[in-house]
């Protein structure tokens, strides 16, 4: 299938794209799956209480078993004593298994998503980057030419060595590349930009 490609003075051309990327099937229910995979496996989880068997103190059972008129314990790690162990608490990034998605699962994810801002008309298509943009300004002044706010910009080497400087400061915008967004950065962004290189980049991974 072409989608339209735009130029940095607006010029619009045609682009040939691999179908299953950029007109596949959407699979909410599996993006959904994925999405909150990832978001679990990127939560820290730092807290830790110590259980009552990481206490450290004396193991003698505190009064006799029977006689005091007291309650029957053991020692004075219980949950129930201050000082003691935490009962249910937080265990630590080591207690838990992260969660796993297959690569296949991933990819069929990002095509979902990708058809979508496609159908939203989200997706945006740029020529690669030829001239070094130093300037914030000139770069914001570019990007509210072709309308381009609150998106995430994949691009490709080349590209993203001659603009990215000039793209680090404007807020909304998160800069990419094919081998580092994942799925979270797609949902959080209204629009998607690639450059036509980065394109072909993706389009190879896929095939």
């Amino acid at each position: 299938m072409k989608l339209d490609k735009i130029s940095i003075d607006g010029k619009k051309t045609s682009i040939e794209v691999l179908d299953k990327i950029f007109s596949g099937k959407i699979n909410k229910k599996l993006v959904d799956k994925v999405l909150y995979t990832t978001n679990a496996n990127f939560k820290g989880r730092k807290a830790k209480t110590k259980q009552k068997n990481e206490i450290i103190g004396s193991t003698a059972k505190i009064w006799a078993q029977k006689g005091t008129g007291n309650a029957r314990h053991a020692s004075r790690k219980a949950p129930i004593f201050v000082g003691g162990g935490v009962a249910h608490g937080p265990k630590g990034q080591s207690q838990y298994k992260k969660r796993k998605i297959t690569k296949n699962e991933k990819k069929l994810s990002i095509t979902s998503l990708i058809t979508e801002k496609r159908n939203l008309n989200n997706l945006v298509i740029l020529n690669n980057f030829e001239k070094e943009i130093k300037k914030t300004k000139e770069m914001n002044l570019i990007l509210n030419k072709l309308n381009i706010t609150n998106s995430l910009i994949i691009l490709d080497q080349e590209s993203k060595n001659k603009i990215f400087k000039s793209l680090r400061n404007i807020s909304n915008i998160k800069v990419s590349d094919t081998n580092h967004f994942n799925i979270v950065d797609i949902v959080r962004y209204n629009k998607i930009v690639f450059t036509e290189a980065s394109v072909k980049e993706l389009q190879k991974r896929y095939e």
